[in-house]
């Protein structure tokens, strides 16, 4: 015995001699303890019954067990078979605690097997069977064997604890109660132990237990009984339950007496019980391993199934098989997954039994069909995949994890059997294994799976899977576990390193790898084969890749984006975004970037916080210099679903557009198996088949166009559908619904969902049908994005072909939504109200934009033919017009315009209340009754953010409102008088809260932040419930002025989080130096802000811009936070620091530069940097420019206070010449010769305090300061000059200093050489031949110079330099001089040096000098124009060819022999110039060829290019551009710059392509005809060419157009108004013909007029008529109004506005397209009446039935030509009734006058720029003034005195002299009186003159003396 103890006690000494009791899960010493002890044991155990007694043996068990617990090195067969011996010995003793001793001996030994792992279950097998005695004769030996048992069940293992439960079952069933009532007892135990209820500690093994259980009923029906009351359930419910787990044993096991009892218990018949478990019954079966058991148990269930049919139908295994083959192949693909080898090898020969049972192949070999496995198994692919992803999403209840590894391997194995062809169901497997690579249980085996598809694929067909793959590796690889990681990367490796040669464009897809050190070699290989990328095309692909329907793709993408913006690429990202107009790519970034924020569906929130980040990054960038690229998909089905072309087009839209990008998002299997099917189905109905991608039967022409323009993506996701077999099952009957639908949907989903599901089924016609059908499953699911799409299209097709009760329905639905947003008793939720509101106003639009194509369509139609069998189609669609728009005429009015105004939908609110004014108007309604319109429409342009529209309605109410005055104020951005406005309101109710925020929001945009504070404080003392909506100012007035302590306070208070606390949270955050809370603060403050930005929606940029602002804000402060984190931590953060400053200015500068935008932005910087002043002197001085920068925006915004406040702030900073800001407010507020005397004091003052102070270098950079002094100094003597109180002497020299001082300043050298210039103006002939020489050479010095140095004044002075120089070369005299060969040196010098595209713009004035009389300056200029063709040829020879074609001798000599140079110069023999000048010439030749082709057949509509012009049919494919306005006009650097490497033109230029060999013969008298071109971007391009016309003059027009364009875009006001002109195209190819580019969807103004009058009854002209023009014509102009009244304006009543009406439908196009036509009537009208622009009849001004855009055509009547007409036009232009009717109710007014304003003073303020431009007209004098010229000359030859002959008429002369009035305006002088003296002219104001010419265009006077053709009644 006491051996015993020492054996018990030694291993314990010897793995833990310091712990008193045996730890359980001690880590344990390696110690070879069982061949010790078995010896030991066997010996002291063998002694005489008197030695060994029961105590002795009971001790050897528990020796042996702790042996057990504490072996751990050594696992021999033979001695653990020992030890089994030993135990099974003592379990089977007589006595009592000796067998239970030996039971806890078990207990050890499995833990102990369990420990080895490696062969643990074949050893827990023989434990169970061997050792566990349940069947031993003796009661008491089952007794604490169950006991045992109970104990192993304790064990940590599901596997034991399933076998134990199993067995303890066992004994429920015995008729022993000490035995049942033991194994209870047990079960119980187990229970507690493992916390869990009775039936969640047996459901995990129900699927073995039931089939144990329910193969008992018929010889232990107890065993059932006793189990469901154990579980508390009855037993028809267990074997409910547990069916598919019984059934598949009871059938293999042919046991019907079980199965009769089983269909007896849950009351179905057996047959039944079979069918609806086929699938589990069979796949048990075909898994049984003897193909005799097999055919046995498919018998058995054959003969069952039959005998249910009673013979009536022949039931074959096959029949049963087929009825559910997809679950029962997903069953067994699950088994080929399980871990042990054998239920895999069983379940791979199940499928080939199966496969053998449907071909009825029994004698093949298993070994020959197995090898057909994988074709066998890829028809059915896809159900398999479908079934598998259910049971991974639980679909068909919860599946434990080990099931879950299983369908995994299954799915490898089915990818492997498969092969190559896998590729068909690639969506579906990415889907599944990009949702489960997430889950950490199951990421292992879901890479493994992920690796077998990736090297199962043909590399071919991986391309598109590459992005997904590599992306979601990315994004979980912080999750992987170290072996998961090795897999990964074996993936990441394969793609990278052995596939990537074949991956063609998609290694671009490839996420980026190098955030992941461990895939850097993969990286790098990446990187190795990808082509050198600009920053531009790096990015492009970025964007690619966030448009992705992929939202792990898109995730990556925006992480990538983010590194490129602020870490790779953070220049060019800044460089974007400068300049007058930004590059089109910054649209192209927030455009997507938009998208995504406002993105639905699954997985958005991981994406929206990063695309918030990421437009924090970018900025809030002026909404005014850049597009967002417009992308409407919307379609419009005309023909109502009776075209089969046009309905399979719409089919493949829903594809592109709808089906595809849901079916790649979507991870929800079932949903995209829904969408799968309708993807199917369409691709039926377009005719698309497989034989697309094969070489089968041939496919027509049509079809396969229609499929090759699908876009890339869609390709690649519908291909593997073309041979898909999806099924959904169909509704089976009709659901009732109760209308309106809309009352009885709690929610806007399930509104939205039921009426479309109903629309659906009431659908009319075969293709409509055919289309909407398949559609009935997809729009159950949640998301409701293609019930969206599909809504509109559903009900304009029932409205045109459903019945009267399906219309009524569809209005009653309408009026519901309506209704309910302006009832006050709703119960609806807020967002079921906004979201239905916004798809009726979507629907409605949708049914106008039909209403608006089948108008154009009929219009169309009618002019083309007059068949008769589209005589019938037309009369179907007058019809189906008539029908849609009285349904929509019959919607109240009044209930659209008020429930549109409360659902923010401000612009159908516009559209339908201004109806409402015009029916007041018409019936003469009082002004009382429509002020109270008006005051409403002020109150939409106010939310429509339409300063313009408010002015213009203000002038119609008499009597405005305080109400109204505020939104007039605050909308203008007076702030001031706002504030007036509402201390006011304040006053007369000071109790009224919004009365206190409107007085907050003054004095905040006022930066008047203590008034602020102060005024809280009084509110708050005196109404204390005010106090929460005010706490956000409270918040921002604290933070301006640093009150920290009190901002802690106020931000605890919040209850929700507003912008101003978050900002605090911020600010708090980086104060207190907490990175993990300013962390948190940044997630969550962009979270808020970006918030509102998605409720805006993806085209609400401006709406949003506010919110964006926040974000920019936001990722400011985050900028800082780095830098300063950065300065404290690393030697070189004064250098960061000053880095941040210039970013931050850069990203300021980037914004909409007003008060309102910028000083927020300014004042958070303050608060930010006066948090770390103590880190950097830098900081302060930070502050102080940031005052002066405030000062600089509130003194332009008129803010003169604010603005002298904020130089008092930077001036207590001691920021450097801050007396410059302060001077300049002193000059605008009025007071000049004040702030120049204190501009000279100061720096007078600065020089004598530099003399005595020493300069602070940490604060102070010394060029900058320099720099400084020099604009001070510089706008010094400018206001010298401008004050006429100084000596031209003094300034000259003065200026002259500066320049020669600051030898790099671009302003100082151009205001040198620009006053130099006005004074050499001003000299006489004589001077200007002597000492003008000198100051000529200073100017032209001086203008080379500022060209050199930037491009601010380039506009200005590259023409002036060309134009004096040339014109002093042709004067014979001083072109003689020394002066002048200076000057051509200097010229010389400025080509060599001065970069090439900035002689660009200047480029038709210095080929317009080409036959130059000066030999020397000749050759430069030669020079010169063959640098800018060698540089640019593809857009300069276009211009030159008109040279070189020439009908002036000396023109086209020279032009010839530059040209002839160019091709033959060496330094062009290895590019393509020589190659371009030689298509040049050619093209010129043909195209002239062309137009003088005669055309003697006057009925000749069309003629062939290849039969009458093959030479020019030839010429295409052409490495010419084709010249579009776009492609030739160009650009100048952003910022102030005279880099080398700027490209002013597209890149992407589209070159010709084709020239179309039809050519269209116009009808007029020259016969111009038009051509088609094809350009190499597949778009279409027309030209009309037109013979003996001169157009130079037009040519001229688009430069001076195009200059104007530029200048509109360079102000912020002209910019925000999007004021322009629309130009076009002008080829000239000599002076006698050339090409106009056809200006496409446009149409003269006059029959749309004639069209409108003629439909009420109304002539457009009769004989009356000119008879009273005739009248007129004699009559004073007081009797020629009042006849002109009587009988012309009566009979035509404005009615222009109607056509918007009509064209523009819908609300929003409506609007655009106003204001567009108001602003660019505005534009040209001012630019037409400086060029003295005549002829505007109706014909020459057209409109862009797209935008409404008003486009003038026709210049030859320039220059106050039609003053001189035999009818003289007496309007500076056209601003009839008709033009003004379509401005809107508030007509001249408002938009239009406010934009005239604008454009006349941007032009008189670059007049200089202006006049420059049409210097070509003087030096390349037009045929009409050669004709005038010869007319002179005449005249001259025919007088008395002949001596006059030998007076010469100069052709330039007659050209300044037309230029002479356009100067004149330009400086704002004008006079109505014609003959007035012009000396006597006084400039006058720009709204002064405005006035002026409205009335003189509106003058019923003038209009009544107007030529009649010029129709000036319309």
């Amino acid at each position: 015995m006491e051996a015993l103890k020492a054996l018990h006690k030694l291993p314990c000494m010897l793995s833990h001699p310091d712990e008193h009791d045996c730890p359980q899960h001690s880590a344990k010493p390696a110690i070879s303890l069982i061949p010790c002890y078995l010896t030991c044991l066997t010996k002291l155990l063998a002694g005489p019954e008197t030695e060994v007694d029961i105590s002795v043996r009971k001790n050897g068990q528990d020796v042996m067990a702790t042996c057990l617990r504490h072996h751990s090195k050594g696992y021999g067969e033979d001695h653990l078979d020992a030890v089994v011996e030993f135990i099974k010995g003592g379990m089977e003793h007589e006595e009592r605690c000796i067998r239970l001793a030996a039971g806890r001996a078990l207990v050890e030994l499995v833990g102990l097997y369990l420990g080895i792992g490696r062969g643990a279950s074949r050893r827990i097998d023989s434990v169970f069977d061997h050792v566990i005695l349940l069947d031993a004769k003796r009661d008491a030996i089952r007794e604490t064997t169950l006991i045992s048992l109970g104990l192993i069940g304790r064990l940590q293992d599901a596997d034991i604890l399933g076998r134990v439960i199993g067995r303890l079952l066992l004994q429920l069933g015995g008729s022993n109660m000490l035995l049942k009532g033991v194994a209870y007892c047990q079960i119980l135990s187990l229970a507690k132990h493992h916390n869990k209820t009775p039936y969640l500690l047996l459901s995990p093994y129900l699927s073995s237990l039931a089939p144990m259980i329910v193969s008992s009923l018929v010889l232990q029906p107890n065993l059932l009984t006793e189990t469901c009351r154990f579980l508390s359930l009855s037993p028809s419910d267990f074997l409910s339950v547990t069916l598919s787990h019984t059934l598949p044993r009871l059938f293999a096991t042919c046991n019907a007496e079980a199965l009769r009892k089983l269909s007896a218990e849950v009351k179905q018949p057996v047959s039944n019980l079979f069918l609806n478990e086929s699938p589990h019954i069979l796949a048990h079966i075909f898994s049984l391993s003897g193909s005799a058991e097999t055919e046995k148990s498919l018998n058995f269930i054959t003969r069952t199934l039959n005998e249910a049919t009673n013979g009536s139908t022949k039931i074959g295994i096959q029949n049963v098989v087929k009825s559910c083959l997809i679950p029962l192949l997903g069953l067994l693909i699950i088994s080929m997954g399980d871990e042990s080898k054998l239920v895999a090898e069983n379940a791979a020969a199940a499928i080939t039994k199966v496969e053998r049972s449907l071909t009825a192949l029994s004698g093949v070999p298993k070994k020959r069909a197995t090898q057909h496995l994988g074709n066998f198994l890829k028809d059915y692919t896809l159900g398999i995949i479908t079934n598998l992803s259910d049971v991974l999403q639980d679909v068909q209840g919860r599946k434990n994890e080990a099931t879950k590894r299983s369908v995994l391997r299954g799915f490898a194995l089915l990818i492997r059997e498969v092969g190559p062809p896998i590729n068909t169901v690639a969506p579906q497997i990415m889907a599944t294994l990009q949702t489960t690579v997430n889950v950490p249980p199951l990421s292992e085996v879901a890479l493994r799976t992920w690796y077998d598809f990736l090297v199962t694929l043909d590399v071919q067909d991986l391309g598109p899977h590459v992005g997904p793959t590599t992306a979601t590796l990315v994004h979980v690889w912080p999750l992987l576990s170290a072996q998961s990681r090795e897999i990964a990367k074996k993936c990441t490796t394969y793609i990278a390193s052995d596939v990537v040669k074949s991956l063609g464009d998609y290694v671009d897809e490839i996420a980026d790898l190098s955030s992941i050190s461990d895939l850097s070699d993969c990286a790098n290989k990446v990187l190795a084969f990808r082509l050198r990328r600009s920053a531009r095309e790096l990015l492009d692909r970025i964007l690619d890749r966030c448009s992705s329907d992929n939202v792990t793709v898109v995730r990556q993408a925006l992480e990538e984006l983010r590194t490129f913006m602020t870490a790779q690429q953070e220049g060019f990202i800044r460089e974007l975004a400068s300049g007058d107009v930004f590059d089109p790519m910054v649209g192209e970034v927030m455009r997507s970037l938009l998208s995504i924020a406002c993105r639905d569906g699954e997985g958005v929130d991981l994406i929206r916080p990063l695309a918030f980040d990421c437009i924090g990054i970018i900025g809030a960038v002026d909404p005014d210099r850049f597009d967002l690229p417009a992308d409407d998909p919307h379609m419009v089905v005309l023909n109502n679903f009776m075209d089969e072309s046009e309905a399979m087009q719409f089919a493949v839209h829903l594809i592109e557009n709808g089906l595809v990008g849901a079916f790649r998002s979507t991870s929800d299997i079932k949903y995209q198996s829904h969408l799968a099917f309708a993807i199917q189905e369409l691709l039926k109905f377009c005719k698309f088949t497989s034989d697309l991608i094969s070489n089968g039967t041939p496919v027509s022409n049509k079809v396969r166009n229609r499929w090759n323009q699908l876009p890339k993506h869609v390709l690649e996701t519908v291909t593997p559908l073309l041979q898909a077999k999806f099924a959904v099952q169909r509704p089976s009957a009709t659901v009732n619904v109760l209308h309106p639908i809309y009352h009885g949907q709690s929610t806007y989903r399930e509104w939205i969902q039921t009426w479309c599901t109903h629309l659906v089924s009431r659908a009319n016609g075969r293709l409509a049908n055919a289309i909407f059908g398949v559609f009935r499953a997809v729009l159950r699911n949640r998301d409701v994005g293609i019930a969206h799409q599909l809504l509109p299209h559903l009900v304009l097709n029932i409205l045109i072909s459903g019945d009267d009760e399906d219309t009524r329905n569809i209005q009653l639905e309408i009026a519901a939504v309506l209704q309910d947003q302006l009832d006050p008793a709703s119960t609806s939720s807020s967002d079921k109200k906004l979201l239905s509101s916004q798809v009726i106003f979507l629907l409605m639009d949708h049914l106008n934009k039909w209403i608006r194509r089948v108008r154009q369509e009929i219009s169309t139609r009618r002019n083309e033919t007059k068949r008769s069998r589209q005589s019938l189609s037309l009369d179907d669609l007058d019809m189906q017009l008539t029908r849609v728009d009285s349904i929509l005429a019959n919607i109240d009015q009044d209930l659209i315009a008020k429930a549109a105004f409360q659902c923010r939908s401000f612009a159908r609110a516009l559209m339908n209340f201004e109806k409402q004014i015009l029916l007041l108007r018409e019936r003469g309604a009082s002004q009382e009754t429509l002020e109270a319109y008006y005051e409403k429409l002020h109150e939409i342009y106010a939310h429509l953010d339409e300063p313009d529209g408010m002015e213009g309605i203000s002038t119609f109410i008499t009597f405005p409102s305080i109400e109204h005055q505020i939104r007039q104020h605050e909308n203008t951005g007076k702030w001031t008088s706002a504030q007036s406005c509402w201390e006011l309101r304040v006053q007369q109710s000071p109790d009224e809260l919004q009365n206190h925020l409107g007085l907050l929001r003054c004095l905040r945009n006022l930066g008047h932040y203590d008034s602020l504070r102060t005024h809280i404080q009084g509110v708050v003392v005196r109404y204390p419930r005010l106090e929460p909506a005010l706490v956000g100012f409270k918040i921002e007035g604290l933070l301006m002025n640093n009150d920290w302590d009190n901002v802690q306070g106020a931000v605890s208070s919040v209850q929700v989080d507003i912008w101003e606390s978050a900002m605090a949270r911020l600010l708090l955050a980086m104060r207190s130096k907490d990175d993990s809370s300013f962390a948190g603060a940044l997630s969550s403050a962009r979270l808020l802000f970006g918030s509102e930005i998605s409720a805006a929606g993806e085209w609400g940029y401006r709406r949003a811009y506010d919110s964006v602002l926040k974000l920019h804000l936001v990722h400011d402060i985050e900028m800082i936070h780095h830098a300063i984190t950065i300065n404290n931590d690393t030697a070189s953060g004064e250098s960061k620091l000053s880095s941040l400053f210039q970013k931050l200015n850069s990203r300021l500068e980037s914004t909409l530069p007003t008060f309102r935008t910028r000083e927020p932005i300014l004042s958070m910087h303050r608060t930010t940097f006066s948090l770390n002043q103590s880190s950097s002197m830098l900081f302060k001085h930070a502050i102080g420019q940031s005052w002066l920068e405030s000062s600089k925006i509130a003194r332009k915004a008129g803010h003169w206070q604010t603005a002298y406040s904020a130089v008092l702030q930077a001036q207590e900073s001691k920021a450097p010449f801050s007396f410059v800001q302060m001077v300049k407010l002193s000059k605008a507020s009025g007071d000049p010769l004040r702030a120049l005397y204190d501009l000279e004091h100061a720096l007078k003052g600065l020089k004598e305090k530099r003399a005595n102070e020493a300069i602070d270098l940490e604060v102070n950079n010394i060029d900058e300061l320099k720099r400084l002094e020099a604009k001070a100094k510089l706008l010094r003597v400018r206001w010298m000059r401008d004050s006429d109180r100084y000596d031209t002497n003094v300034v000259a020299n003065e200026l002259s200093n500066l320049a020669r001082s600051l030898r790099g300043m671009e302003s100082a050298h151009f205001h040198s050489g620009h006053f130099q210039d006005n004074c050499y103006k001003a000299l006489g002939p004589m001077d200007k031949k002597d000492r003008g020489l000198k100051m000529a050479v200073f100017i032209i010095r001086a203008y080379a110079s500022a060209i050199k140095a930037g491009n601010k004044y380039t506009f200005q002075t590259i023409p002036r330099l060309i134009t004096l120089w040339l014109d002093i070369g042709e004067d014979s005299q001083m072109s003689q001089t020394e002066q002048f060969g200076t000057m051509n040196s200097e010229v010389h010098a400025a080509v060599q040096q001065i970069p090439v595209y900035k002689w660009l713009n200047a480029f038709p004035q210095i080929i317009s000098r080409v036959d130059h009389k000066n030999k020397r300056s000749y050759d430069i200029l030669a020079n010169l124009i063959s640098v800018v063709l060698q540089e640019y040829p593809r857009q300069t020879l276009w211009q030159f060819v008109a040279v070189v074609k020439s009908t002036k001798a000396k023109r086209e000599r020279r032009g010839r022999d530059i040209l002839d140079k160019l091709k033959n110069s060496s330094q062009n023999s290895g590019t393509r110039v020589p190659a371009l000048v030689e298509q040049a010439e050619q093209m010129a030749t043909e195209l002239l060829n062309l137009c003088d082709m005669p055309i003697k057949d006057d009925n000749l509509k069309t003629f062939s290019l290849s039969k009458y012009c093959p030479a020019l049919a030839r010429l295409a494919p052409s490495e010419m551009i084709i010249p579009l306005q776009e492609s030739m006009t160009p650009s100048l650097p952003p910022t102030s710059s005279s880099s080398n490497t700027h490209q002013p033109f597209p890149s992407d230029a589209p070159t010709i392509a084709k020239l179309f060999d039809e050519v269209e013969v116009m009808k007029s008298l020259a016969r111009p005809r038009k051509i088609t071109i094809e350009g190499s971007d597949g778009q279409i391009y027309m030209f009309l060419g037109k013979p003996k016309d001169d157009l130079r003059k037009d040519a001229r027009l688009m430069d001076f157009n195009s200059m104007i364009n530029k200048l509109l875009r360079s102000n912020s006001d002209s910019r925000r108004r999007r004021l322009h002109i629309r130009t076009y195209s002008v080829v000239t190819l000599n002076e006698e013909c050339g090409f106009i580019q056809w200006v496409p969807n446009t149409m003269p103004i006059r029959p749309i007029l004639v069209k409108y009058y003629q439909a009420r009854g109304v002539d457009p002209y009769s004989r009356e008529m000119g008879n009273v023009f005739s009248k007129i014509k004699e009559l004073n102009d007081k009797d020629a109004v009042e006849l002109y009244q009587q009988k012309i304006s009566a009979i035509f009543p404005p009615l222009f506005h109607e056509w918007f009406l009509d064209t523009f439908p819908e609300p929003t196009a409506w609007l655009s397209s106003r204001l567009s036509y108001g602003r660019t009537a505005a534009v040209m009208s001012m630019v037409g009446f400086i060029l003295g622009l005549g002829d505007r009849h109706l014909e020459n001004i057209l409109l862009d039935v797209m935008s409404g855009d008003a486009v003038h055509v026709d210049f030859n009547c320039l220059f106050e030509k039609g003053k001189t007409l035999e009818t003289p036009e007496r309007v500076p232009f056209r601003l009839t009734p008709n033009i003004v009717d379509a401005l809107g109710v508030t007509g001249v007014e408002g938009t239009f006058r406010k934009c005239c304003e604008i454009t006349f003073q941007l032009l008189r303020d670059n007049k200089d720029s202006l006049m420059s431009v049409l210097d070509a007209f003087i030096h390349d004098p037009l045929v009409e003034w050669e004709d005038e010229k010869r007319k002179l000359v005449r005249e001259r030859a025919n007088r008395s005195d002949r001596n006059a002959v030998k007076d010469s008429v100069d052709l330039r002369k007659l050209a300044k002299n037309a230029l002479q009035p356009i100067e004149r305006k330009l400086k704002g002088m004008y006079s109505k009186e014609a003959k007035r003296n012009d000396r006597r002219d006084k400039e006058i104001t720009t709204s002064n003159l405005v006035q002026m010419l409205i009335e003189e265009a509106t003058d019923k006077r003038n209009l009544a003396k107007m030529y009649p053709g010029w129709a000036p009644w319309h």
